[in-house]
């Protein structure tokens, strides 16, 4: 399993009145790693892969912890949850790397449910083979649904007996 890494940079103008990142500002975040995931990660030199169009048709967001402005940029750990015939999930974790001084950090933890999309015809279209070539090489765990622990999530699913 791989992960998609982007550090992302945080503008002074992200913040709200209340001295952290404001939850909007996040959508940006996680459209900024996504976009540098599907399109400059787009398999092949001359590969129409990714570039027909995509509409975002969800996004599930777990806020975890406030981020405050600082210098350095914030890591976003991007991977695929699930790929269908006609859309794929994406994973999101928005935090700092664990190092010798603190614990991993995770501000973020979200999904978006993505639709390739036929900007010609104005509808949406199928995951081409060599798409789905490229986002299996992605393909993880789906992340925490927002608002539920690991274990009510298992047991949701019905494969945890609580």
């Amino acid at each position: 399993m791989a992960r998609h890494l982007y550090r992302c940079p945080l503008r002074w103008s992200d913040m709200d009145a209340f001295g952290h990142v404001n939850n909007v500002v996040f959508i940006r975040y996680l459209e900024e790693a996504r976009i540098d995931f599907m399109f400059r990660l787009a398999p092949g030199e001359g590969s129409d892969s990714f570039t027909g169009g995509s509409v975002v048709a969800r996004h599930e967001i777990d806020y975890k912890l406030p981020l405050v402005h600082r210098h350095e940029p914030v890591l976003i750990e991007s991977w695929v949850s699930r790929i269908g015939a006609a859309s794929l999930t994406i994973g999101y974790e928005v935090k700092d790397e664990a190092t010798e001084d603190a614990p991993e950090t995770v501000y973020v933890r979200a999904e978006t449910v993505v639709v390739p999309y036929n900007l010609a015809e104005g509808r949406p279209r199928r995951i081409t083979a060599e798409e789905r070539h490229f986002l299996e090489k992605y393909l993880d765990e789906p992340a925490t649904p927002a608002g539920k622990s690991k274990v009510k999530a298992k047991a949701a699913e019905g494969r945890l007996v609580a």
